[in-house]
């Protein structure tokens, strides 16, 4: 989030009718409610995290226990729990998930390369 000068930003009339309201201070305007951006749709996190759990899903229904997933995903078995009965994308449907997530988007945390 850039810091921008309202002098240099707003027309003279608009700055000393927010001038009434606040002065010397930052403030900040969020964005209108329809150009609002979802958690972790900038950074790509949300997808990232939903392919795991779709990932998590699949190799359950191919018969992996929970404690076993737990440690190749580096959650708890209460983690992996909320993944698998929690509200989400539902079962796995033929191996699509495991296709879409690649090898490194599985690793636990301690097998992961430094980027």
């Amino acid at each position: 989030m850039p810091y921008m000068k309202a002098n240099e930003l707003l027309p003279p009339d608009l700055l000393r009718e927010v001038q009434k309201y606040v002065q010397g201070s930052l403030m900040y305007i969020p964005r209108a409610a329809e150009s609002r951006l979802a958690w972790g749709e900038v950074s790509g996190a949300r997808e990232n995290f939903d392919r795991r759990n779709a990932a998590i899903r699949c190799a359950k229904a191919s018969g992996k226990r929970i404690d076993d997933l737990a440690d190749e995903f580096g959650l708890s078995s209460d983690g992996i729990r909320k993944i698998l009965y929690g509200s989400g994308s539902g079962a796995c449907s033929s191996g699509s998930a495991l296709d879409a997530a690649s090898a490194e988007d599985l690793d636990g945390p301690g097998e992961r390369q430094a980027s």
